[in-house]
């Protein structure tokens, strides 16, 4: 084991930060020794000769002024009293307020500590610091490569992942850099324009007037490449993209080879003649999508079928989000993933409460859960709802922090951080740092402990009540095999197609799209998004598809 040796130095007799390193520092495997508050010079030097550390942490939260000549008394005895050379192989932190630092910096004192924390840092900041730091081999240092490893490295803390992509290339590419310097995103989701989804292998189809519209234009496997490379420093963050809306296996391949995509993210019925996104119909961008997945599968790679949202975007009954996300899991694994990433999208619709949006993910989790076997396992991904936010950024930052609160019920491996200014523009890097900080600190509280609001009896009850929707409505999708067609209908294109066709699957934002039903109707009751008759009368799931 590496050795720590810390002190609060001088005059100073405030511990609790220094007390809180240390610990964190026993945690992950160092030898520590305190020596307590109110230490001089002489002693650090004296114990520094006996106890032989790598480190030394040194605090210090008194006034500027005397912190110049505190330290500077320290070098000074460090100088005299050990080999220029036995210095070089101590590595020194320093554990301060944010004006002593800058008085030190002023005075040439500060470049003898390789980091310096100011009290805004989080628990896995420090943490992260020290592993990096307890490791022989430097390529070691790296964090995994590979989101289970990842997961697995950062565990109980969640991976923090951000959707990021400016209208420009190239500031895109300097904010990567930036974020991936904060230490605080384990994944940036690179964020296309629509012209990339749609038209990167057709360049020639591109509408340039359109360049920039909702994400970073990117043009060519090199510029993929060109983001990765940006992303090497820091924490050395995964990236990830999502597959595109057309000519989606070749693009599976271009983000494999030159961003190493951490994950796939595909849909199961979208981006096609349902959405407007591609001129795919709906029979051929189900079976396209079920070989993304398949093709992912053979490679071991993970993969998230973002659909449950999809359908509560678009204001579907909860029971119906809850069938979409079961249906989404059990076509992955027969496509033969391995590791799914299971998103779960709170606040969406943004009427929803919190008690039935906690009921609507623990549906969703039991039965995505049910299909775990030694096959197939998946990792819960959560994210706060975009249509949650409003233009006033105080409110957001409220209700980011909140919905995280929400999210830690569930215990999340990863969660997606949706910056506090998305409702208005595309995140920069500052937004995404602090909504990101924002997010880390309501993780850590809860990480601290929390009560249980998965015991709320009217939690459980509505999720019990929509398991059993969810249910009906699975079953009444298999009853579409009039003919006994199909070994398993729950994966044909052509009976999803007609489930949605039908109505069983439906949404009231799709009204007039020819490929859907487009005629149920919800409304909110007590916080649950319900189906209702023409006369604004809430329907049983159970009435529901009997009437169709």
């Amino acid at each position: 084991m590496k050795k720590i040796l810390g002190a609060a130095a001088g005059s100073c007799v405030h511990v609790a930060g220094i007390i809180n390193f240390l610990q964190i520092a026993e945690n992950i495997g160092f030898e520590t020794k305190f020596l307590g508050s109110a230490v001089d010079a002489e002693r650090i030097i004296s114990e520094i000769k006996t106890f032989n550390p790598e480190i030394v942490g040194i605090s210090y939260r008194l006034s500027p002024e005397s912190a110049v000549e505190i330290f500077s008394e320290i070098k000074k005895a460090l100088l005299e009293s050990i080999p220029a050379s036995a210095i070089e192989n101590i590595l020194f932190m320093l554990g301060t307020t944010r004006p002593v630092s800058d008085a030190l910096e002023k005075a040439g004192l500060l470049d003898m500590f390789k980091y310096v924390f100011t009290g805004g840092e989080s628990t896995e900041k420090i943490k992260s610091c020290l592993m990096q730091e307890n490791l022989q081999n430097p390529l070691i240092a790296i964090p995994p490569q590979n989101l289970i490893g990842r997961v697995y490295y950062k565990k109980p803390f969640p991976l923090l992942r951000h959707h990021f992509g400016r209208p420009d290339f190239n500031e895109t590419l300097r904010g990567i850099k930036i974020i991936s310097e904060s230490q605080l995103l384990d994944i940036i989701s690179i964020g296309p324009d629509q012209n990339t989804q749609e038209f990167f292998f057709h360049p020639d189809e591109m509408d340039h007037k359109q360049d920039g519209a909702g994400g970073v234009p990117i043009r060519s496997a090199e510029d993929f490449k060109k983001l990765f490379i940006a992303s090497r420093t820091g924490n050395y963050p995964l990236l990830r993209c999502y597959s595109g809306t057309n000519d989606i296996k070749k693009m599976a391949e271009v983000l494999l080879r030159n961003i190493n995509n951490a994950w796939c993210a595909v849909p199961l019925c979208w981006y096609n003649e349902l959405d407007n996104r591609s001129s795919r119909t709906l029979e051929e961008s189900i079976f396209e999508n079920q070989s993304v997945m398949a093709w992912h599968a053979g490679r071991g790679i993970p993969v998230e079928v973002n659909e449950s949202h999809h359908w509560s975007l678009r204001y579907s009954s909860d029971a119906v989000a809850v069938a979409a996300a079961y249906l989404a899991a059990y076509n992955a694994k027969k496509m033969g993933v391995k590791n799914y990433v299971s998103q779960y999208m709170f606040n969406t619709p943004p009427e929803t409460s919190f008690t039935m949006d906690l009921a609507k993910i623990l549906a969703k989790i039991n039965l995505i859960e049910s299909l775990h076997d030694d096959n197939f396992s998946s990792l819960r991904e959560t994210r706060s709802g975009l249509y949650s936010m409003s233009g006033d950024f105080n409110k957001n930052k409220g209700q980011l922090a909140s919905s995280t609160f929400l999210q830690m019920q569930v215990k999340p491996s990863i969660i997606h951080v949706v910056a506090y200014c998305e409702s208005e523009y595309a995140a920069k890097p500052e937004d995404i740092i602090e909504s990101s900080l924002i997010v880390s600190k309501v993780i850590e509280n809860c990480l601290d402990g929390c009560p249980d609001m998965k015991s709320d009896p009217d939690v459980i009850k509505r999720m019990k009540e929509l398991t059993g929707d969810a249910l009906l409505i699975i079953n009444k999708i298999k009853e579409l095999d009039y003919e006994s067609k199909f070994e398993d209908p729950l994966i044909s294109p052509e009976i999803i197609s007609r489930a949605i066709r039908k109505g069983i699957l439906d949404a009231p934002h799709l009204k007039g799209v020819k490929a859907a039903y487009g005629k149920s109707r919800t409304s909110f009751f007590n916080g649950a998004n319900f189906a209702i008759d023409k006369n604004g009368v809430l329907l049983s799931e159970e009435s529901r598809l009997e009437s169709l």
